[in-house]
């Protein structure tokens, strides 16, 4: 085992294999995991996924309905995409939205306009170590959404260490996107069915 894919000792000592984007997509189209599997791959190494619940699911299922509606010409937008950072970084957010023009294909850190992340029991989470990963891949523009308050943690300005900007938005205070302001929404208007 080359000592480049080793990144950590296991609690017994032993050390832990890093994996690649390539070979977790060669893992799935195997068998050995399943595309419905909830998991990051953080620096190599597997991160599981809290479990989505019914509150998360119907804030995304709104904003969906949304922002599809809204949604200018020269902009698309992936849902619970595998969202490639690096060789061996990628990360599911909820919603990112991209140039049209470069298409999915054309979707990376450097092109991603806004990322949202809602958290129902994954809070802590995406506000901490999720928000600097978006950061330190130069993600311009994190809106981290708590499905059960509808409050709203909007991060820009990415810096290796974080964001150096955030700004707390009540469930009742419109959210405008940097990249559009036709996707400006306000979540207390949603209808969560």
């Amino acid at each position: 085992m080359s000592a480049r894919l080793i990144t950590t000792n296991a609690a017994e000592g032993l050390p832990r294999r890093r994996f690649t984007v390539d070979e977790v997509d060669a893992m799935t189209r195997a068998g050995i995991l399943q595309e419905h599997e909830q998991v990051e791959l953080i620096g190599g190494e597997f991160v599981p996924m809290a479990s989505k619940g019914s509150f998360h699911e119907r804030m995304k299922s709104a904003l969906n309905v949304h922002w599809a509606r809204r949604l200018p010409d020269d902009l698309m937008f992936s849902s619970e995409t595998t969202f490639r950072l690096s060789a061996d970084t990628y990360l599911e957010p909820d919603f990112v939205f991209y140039p049209k023009a470069g298409g999915w294909n054309g979707l990376a850190a450097a092109t991603a306009q806004l990322v949202v992340e809602i958290s129902d029991s994954s809070l802590a989470y995406d506000l901490g170590r999720k928000a600097r990963l978006y950061a330190g891949f130069g993600i311009v523009e994190l809106w981290v959404v708590n499905a059960l308050t509808r409050e709203t943690r909007i991060h820009r300005d990415p810096t290796d260490g974080g964001y150096g900007s955030t700004d707390d938005r009540g469930a009742e205070d419109e959210l405008v996107p940097g990249c559009a302001a036709a996707l400006a929404v306000i979540l207390s208007d949603l209808a969560l069915h």
